[in-house]
């Protein structure tokens, strides 16, 4: 019965993926296609689907890393305060009109900022040689409010025009897609996912307590620090590609947990791929619903998000992991 569930998951997010390659402010006919068409969808469509592809992989399996290894339901990528660190790097480079590096100086700040922040909260985390859950989770929430605080205070002096810029970046600006950006995402993206799955038998053990997966033969601390640097690369990665996206990573393990049981063999790389047609679908939605104007993607998955999660918080059977 899991089997057809799994591959139920799969099929629906193929075809979410490969419809929204051809759906959009315009449709474009598959069997018909014009000069025209042709290169709308190779420069911009085909690019634009592929990193949010890449972006919600990102976050699905980030997210299923994180309530394992925190042993918190309610945990995101974005609550070690990754994000936000990478948020701030952008929008100093982008108020600041600094770009060295032309289009690689947004993504290459938001990965050097994600990475630096990385660093900080894993030292935060750190006591009696190793991490500890709690205090990663405590340092990520204050550093977050910390770095969203300076971010909000930047904007606020900024100019109008690079203020608009910053925050639409900030909450999932998908239209600065580019082909030069993918290879960089999808290396450390890849590398994140890479781990987390063939360590998805020592996150089972985690979950069952530390005691318990030492007894099994897991070095407790050297896996969780494994599993933080492979969310730490995945989430700089996917921040770096698009901004910040919310919920992906809260709500999709949720779903996928749901349907198919708690086994992170499994529930990581379906949290992958459905995150990614998740994010297809809500980039999708908002740059179809009010041609010329886009919506920012994070804006669409915190619309649709929210009030599902708020729904799966009465179910307490649901969100138990």
């Amino acid at each position: 019965m899991s089997k057809i569930k799994i591959s139920t998951l799969i099929l629906i997010s193929v075809l979410i993926l490969s419809t929204s390659i051809f759906l959009g402010p315009r449709i474009i006919n598959p069997f018909k296609l014009t000069g025209a068409e042709k290169e709308i969808l190779i420069s911009i469509r085909l690019p634009r689907v592929i990193v949010a592809v890449l972006m919600g992989i990102a976050l699905g399996a980030s997210g299923a890393v994180l309530q394992g290894i925190l042993r918190n339901p309610l945990a995101d990528p974005y609550i070690l305060g990754i994000s936000s660190g990478a948020a701030l790097a952008a929008a100093l480079g982008l108020l600041s009109g600094t770009y060295l590096l032309g289009k690689f100086s947004i993504p290459l700040t938001a990965f050097i900022g994600a990475s630096i922040v990385s660093i900080v909260v894993g030292a935060f985390g750190w006591k009696r040689g190793g991490l500890r859950p709690e205090r990663l989770l405590l340092a990520g929430i204050g550093l977050s409010f910390l770095f969203y605080s300076i971010l909000m205070l930047l904007i606020s002096i900024s100019s109008d025009e690079s203020m608009r810029r910053a925050l639409l970046w900030i909450f999932g600006d998908l239209s600065i897609a580019d082909w030069s950006l993918i290879p960089y995402g999808f290396v450390f993206i890849t590398a994140g996912l890479c781990i987390s799955i063939s360590r998805a038998k020592a996150l089972n053990a985690l979950m069952l307590g530390d005691e318990l997966a030492h007894s099994l033969g897991f070095s407790v601390q050297r896996e969780r620090l494994l599993f933080f640097a492979s969310v730490a690369l995945m989430t700089a990665a996917s921040v770096s590609l698009g901004g910040t996206i919310g919920f992906i990573g809260l709500l999709i393990p949720h779903i996928v947990r749901f349907f198919i049981g708690s086994d992170n063999r499994v529930l990581i790389p379906v949290s992958a791929i459905c995150g990614g047609a998740f994010l297809c679908l809500a980039d999708l939605i908002g740059k179809s619903i009010m041609p010329p104007m886009e919506i920012p993607s994070g804006i669409v998955t915190a619309i649709i998000g929210s009030p599902y999660f708020l729904y799966l918080l009465r179910k307490r059977d649901v969100i138990s992991i």
